[in-house]
């Protein structure tokens, strides 16, 4: 856990010395704060349907570009730059496993990941001064969104581990990410109801409109834990499978 916690620790403060780390902070708020004032304003119209604002809040196309484009940013450089600069083989001479590098770097852009979002729980705050907000309602969104930023992450981190170009490391968790997005159009093109529902069950957009409501269902959870852990442990054994190159 020494190894973990060093390592998290370095990579931390890594992020909040990079400027590029604030410039994706920046636009994360400009974006949310932009698509939050139209969501409110769209929901003052009386001729607008009934609704509350964070159930646009944590599913609409602004959100889901964010997701897609913040995790590779977030993660190209993490395993990409140290084998690049080579200071990847003096982290593995040390007394230190690769999934032990992995994890603590994961952790590392993890809370980087949380601490942007942070900000926005003060939209629920203000809504809340001038009428009932479900709080419950609300900690299932933002469980969502800790929940597909895991996965997201963890596929960066992957993504880092294949190349030494952070652009080509990007363009990787970019298709990734995409492609495991896609499975919702998916649903929408077959007819078969056991492939729907296996579909379903692994569209993150699906889950997304549910947490988004409040529904909390424990097969999310189990999903999202265990294609975390997988990506984790494929990028570990990447690493140590280049580390041998």
């Amino acid at each position: 856990m020494n190894a973990v916690s060093a390592t998290f620790l370095r990579e931390l403060r890594a992020y909040f010395f990079s400027p590029l780390a604030y410039v994706v902070l920046f636009f994360l708020l400009v974006a949310n704060g932009v698509i939050f004032a139209i969501i409110v304003g769209y929901l003052n119209d009386p001729l607008a349907p009934a609704g509350r604002p964070f159930d646009f809040f944590f599913n609409n196309f602004v959100f889901w570009a964010m997701q897609l484009f913040g995790a590779p940013v977030l993660t190209m450089r993490l395993l990409a730059e140290e084998r690049r600069s080579g200071s990847i083989e003096v982290l593995m001479t040390a007394p230190v496993t690769e999934g032990q590098v992995v994890a603590g770097k994961y952790l590392a852009a993890f809370v980087f990941y949380l601490f942007l979002w942070l900000p926005t729980v003060a939209y629920a705050v203000v809504i809340d001064r001038f009428g009932d907000v479900d709080w419950g309602t609300i900690a299932a969104g933002y469980l969502g969104i800790a929940l597909v930023g895991a996965l997201f992450l963890s596929i960066g981190v992957f993504g880092s581990a294949l190349s030494k170009n952070q652009i080509v490391a990007a363009i990787i968790t970019f298709a990734l990410n995409l492609l495991v997005f896609m499975i919702v159009f998916l649903t929408n093109l077959v007819n078969d109801p056991k492939l729907k529902d296996l579909l379903a069950h692994l569209s993150i957009a699906e889950h997304m409109d549910e947490f988004s409501k409040g529904i909390v269902d424990t097969r999310r959870l189990v999903f999202y834990l265990s294609a975390t852990l997988f990506f984790l442990w494929v990028a570990s054994r990447t690493l140590e499978d280049k580390k041998w190159r």
